[in-house]
């Protein structure tokens, strides 16, 4: 799902998968590898028709072919135990293939990085279409295990920019190239990231340093209102997918309810938060609420999610809702059958979904709807 509703083609899709209905029958994590096969055999073909269409001058077939091999390799990358020897290169490899993409396909995207613990966090930069010189720009945070390749091309890439709103997809701690290439692991106290995104921010002279909003997908339903609520420099905030309580989440899973997002589900979170096991996870993850913290936020402030979510349940948007006593415009809107994206963060159906997000944003950052 997440290939087909991020530029993904429903007919590669659907080759690749064929050979692993044998393997997936086995259960989520032993079949990981087969998986890691199959997808990345599925991207070096296209790769192969990227290069034939390179050779012809044929720049903008080619950067399609690459950013879907891309993609193809990112999620092969995404679905593997940490330590899988093969992971580290691949992620590069795609890394790599997207900045093809973007180059050869002319894709409104830059890359940029902003420094941070010594080092720096990436993240790719979109433009606004039609903007004054100084535009609104929304932040776009990272759930658990997505990456801001995989957010950039989803419907998010493009329904800001279309709005008059610029965009910045970025790594943070714990997501992407932080974790993997930076040694950076997520923290609970997301405002020390996120301050230094909108330091940065407030030094560009084509961004407005006044309607700087943030979004948060999954996890980011956690890191997200964290961030505004100590940052008070963010014009407004949103969550796709309320992530409230992500410590009572952990027990739950403990107890196998719900669904895990990626396969080898324990040892990945230990990665991601940099701990040795277990119990220093569970340790790390009591601080991974928001009550005490939501009445802080003094922006408006936009809660969704979908009504099927299996991951994290419904009733966390309502207490995230309800906890924003002194924001002066709190929305809440879960998404039904009826508009889709009833799934976690929407990944079944995100464009309805997304499009309401995007509208109530370019509303209170004042950009444009029609």
């Amino acid at each position: 799902m997440i290939a087909l509703t991020h530029g993904g083609n429903v007919g590669e899709v659907d080759e690749m998968c064929a050979s692993l209905r044998d393997a997936a029958a086995g259960g989520d994590d032993p079949g990981t590898e087969a998986f890691f096969t199959a997808w990345t055999a599925g991207g070096d073909r296209l790769i192969e028709l990227a290069e034939e269409n390179l050779a012809k001058g044929r720049k903008i077939s080619a950067g399609e072919q690459f950013g879907r091999a891309a993609l193809y390799y990112a999620i092969a990358e995404r679905m593997q135990a940490h330590g899988f020897e093969k992971r580290l290169e691949m992620y590069r490899q795609s890394l790599a293939l997207f900045a093809k993409e973007r180059e050869l396909a002319g894709i409104n995207c830059e890359r940029i990085e902003i420094p941070y613990g010594g080092a720096y966090l990436a993240g790719l930069f979109v433009r606004a279409e039609n903007a004054p010189p100084r535009a609104p720009i929304v932040v776009v945070m990272n759930g658990l295990d997505s990456t801001k390749e995989i957010l950039q091309r989803s419907i998010m890439g493009t329904m800001f920019a279309k709005r008059g709103l610029s965009a910045l997809f970025i790594d943070q701690p714990g997501t992407g190239e932080a974790l993997r290439l930076q040694n950076f692991p997520a923290v609970p106290n997301t405002e020390i990231w996120a301050s230094k995104i909108v330091d940065y921010l407030q030094s560009r002279e084509d961004i407005d340093p006044a309607r700087i909003g943030a979004l948060g997908v999954s996890l980011g339903g956690y890191y997200c209102p964290r961030a505004v609520a100590f940052e008070p420099r963010f014009a407004c905030g949103a969550v796709w997918g309320a992530n409230h309580d992500w410590r009572a989440v952990q027990q739950a899973r403990l107890r196998r309810e719900g669904e895990n997002p990626v396969p080898h589900y324990w040892k990945h979170v230990e990665w991601v938060f940099g701990v040795k096991d277990k119990g220093d996870f569970f340790t790390k993850a009591e601080a991974m609420h928001l009550d005490g913290v939501l009445d802080r936020i003094k922006v408006p402030f936009l809660v969704t999610h979908g009504e099927n979510d299996r991951q994290i349940p419904l009733k966390y948007a309502r207490q995230t809702y309800e906890q924003l006593v002194n924001s002066p415009q709190r929305d809440l809107v879960i998404f039904t059958v009826r508009e889709g994206g009833v799934e976690h963060s929407s990944l079944d159906n995100p464009n309805n979904a997304g499009a309401i997000i995007a509208d109530w944003l370019a509303e209170i950052l004042g950009g444009h709807t029609a």
